[in-house]
């Protein structure tokens, strides 16, 4: 019997999307096609970036979306119909210096949370899931900006980034969803 190839993303592109409607799932639907990905199968998985994965420009990712495509992501989604309620969707993303070694990806939802909160938030998650996967001594009551500078300066983590959208609930109670996505391709 022969053993099937493990499969591990070759690349992967970072998305996000608002989507507004009077019903939830309509509101999901309309997050999902602002952020292009509505015409896949969406597969959530947890947050590990493999090893030699390239990171894409999305809209050059997006071209190689297949209508139906199992679609493998990390995604973040959060909604309310509150009107003012702000609401936050992020992924973060640690990548080490040495490309064979996984990075992390992290995902938060929830409310409350401005941009530049949940920005920072997601991306100290996945930079400290990684540092300490790679022995990285920090200490963890730090502020974020000190940790991340003793992330960078150990040479072990090279890049950090974040991908996140916010949205105050709609004003008439429509639903008001919001979602981020790391989507992996093969």
């Amino acid at each position: 019997m022969s053993r099937a190839e493990p499969m591990v993303p070759r690349q992967a592109f970072f998305t996000k999307g608002l989507g507004k409607h009077k019903n939830r799932l309509q509101s999901f639907e309309l997050a999902l096609r602002q952020a292009g990905i509505e015409k896949g199968n969406l597969v959530r998985v947890s947050s590990i970036f493999p090893p030699q994965c390239k990171i894409v420009p999305r809209n050059r990712g997006l071209a190689q979306l297949q209508s139906g495509q199992i679609t493998f992501c990390v995604l973040a989604e959060a909604s309310t119909n509150e009107p003012s309620r702000l609401v936050g969707a992020g992924i973060g993303l640690a990548l080490p210096a040495d490309g064979s070694h996984y990075g992390y990806i992290s995902e938060h939802h929830g409310y409350g949370m401005v941009e530049r909160r949940l920005n920072d938030f997601v991306e100290d998650m996945a930079a400290t899931m990684l540092a300490t996967t790679l022995g990285v001594g920090f200490d963890p009551d730090d502020a974020y900006d000190d940790r991340r500078e003793v992330y960078k300066m150990s040479g072990k983590i090279v890049r950090t980034q974040a991908t996140v959208q916010t949205a105050e609930g709609d004003k008439d109670g429509l639903w008001t969803t919001v979602i981020a996505a790391a989507v992996f391709q093969f």
